[in-house]
């Protein structure tokens, strides 16, 4: 049984260039990635400005990118946040998503989501305004594809402390309002889970009366705390055994792109191997792969500093570390060093205005 593997780009900071993009996409659809959603937090006119249309440099890209997506066997979707659109869901939010989905249909795009993650959510009857605004959407928009990411994404008691209290019943009654054809989103028992399981996804298929398709937060390390590390090392804690309880499984990959795709081919691995994956020869396949067998060796010595110390507690390991990369003319290196020089900090600004 093959599991739908794709890309969430939906990372807070320093977005990608298209360029990067491209090759992120070149690299994963040869290992089975067959859905791309492009919805970083920097792009304001899917998030705070989604009532303006992309500028047409832009539009042009995004177009261009859909466009070798569909090169590659590879669905293009776009993922928008209608803030402020539910209470009151009214005319003027109707026209202005009307409006909005002929952009994006324009684009030709496969599949739509729809995401209402990070937002405010202490509102009254939440889910059926959220589903009310998913179902217009799906009837006005040519995507063969409707996915949604609700407020409560997760178990994370995280989310109550940031976005207000979670509705009594709130993920069956999604399931209850929702179209059985939409995909909803799901992080997991944590907003960033350690693990993913049967039993905790067979629950959740109960409550919301459909699999989920995983929001899968490895190897992001957006945020002020998670930009302090990189996120290398092979997948883990996601047995093949998931894949009968999902309807897709996607990744939010690391601000750094092409490192990003070692870990993403280690989850193909993962899926491919079931109980013959082992993470540790995962990571060094994966890493030849993108790097060349070189620089993997390098790279395979140099993760404990790299994902478990933490930049700013490098101490001296930093200059050799800054050093070592920088005199490696690999684009992969370059990510590194540019990380050591705090050239991907997510600060608490972005995290709050994106």
């Amino acid at each position: 049984m093959a599991v739908n593997l794709g890309v969430i780009e939906g990372f807070f900071g320093k977005p990608w260039s298209w360029p990067d993009r491209t090759t992120v996409l070149r690299t994963l659809a040869g290992a089975g990635y067959r859905f791309y959603h492009y919805g970083p937090k920097a792009d304001p006119f899917l998030r705070r400005r989604w009532r303006e249309p992309h500028p047409p440099e832009q539009f042009a890209a995004l177009a261009a990118f859909a466009a070798e997506c569909r090169a590659r066997n590879v669905r293009f979707g776009v993922a928008l946040t209608p803030v402020g659109s539910t209470h009151p869901f009214g005319d003027e939010s109707r026209a202005a998503l009307k409006q909005k989905l002929r952009q994006l249909d324009a684009l030709g795009i496969d599949d739509l989501a729809i995401l209402f993650d990070d937002l405010p959510a202490e509102l009254p009857d939440l889910a059926r305004g959220q589903a009310e605004l998913v179902d217009f959407c799906a009837n006005n928009s040519r995507a063969g594809q409707v996915f949604f990411c609700p407020s409560f994404y997760s178990d994370d008691p995280i989310l109550e402390r940031a976005w207000g209290k979670r509705p009594p019943a709130y993920l069956p009654d999604l399931g209850r309002y929702l179209d059985r054809q939409v995909r909803v989103y799901w992080t997991g028992e944590e907003v960033v889970s350690r693990e993913i399981g049967v039993a905790h996804l067979r629950r959740v298929q109960e409550e919301l009366g459909r699999k989920v398709c995983l929001w899968d937060n490895y190897p992001v390390n957006d945020g002020v705390r998670m930009s302090q590390f990189l996120h290398l090392r092979a997948f883990t804690g996601r047995p093949a055994a998931i894949r009968r309880h999902l309807s897709g499984h996607a990744i939010n990959p690391a601000s750094q792109p092409i490192l990003s795709c070692i870990p993403a081919l280690t989850l193909a691995a993962s899926y491919r191997e079931g109980s013959r994956y082992a993470y540790g020869a995962a990571f060094l396949e994966a890493a030849t792969t993108v790097l060349g067998s070189e620089l993997a060796t390098v790279l395979r010595r140099d993760i404990l500093p790299l994902q478990d110390t933490g930049l700013d507690s490098l101490g001296p390991r930093f200059a050799e570390l800054r050093e070592r990369y920088g005199a490696i003319d690999h684009p992969a290196a370059r990510e590194i060093t540019a990380w050591l020089d705090g050239r991907f900090r997510t600060t608490l600004e972005e995290v709050q205005t994106q």
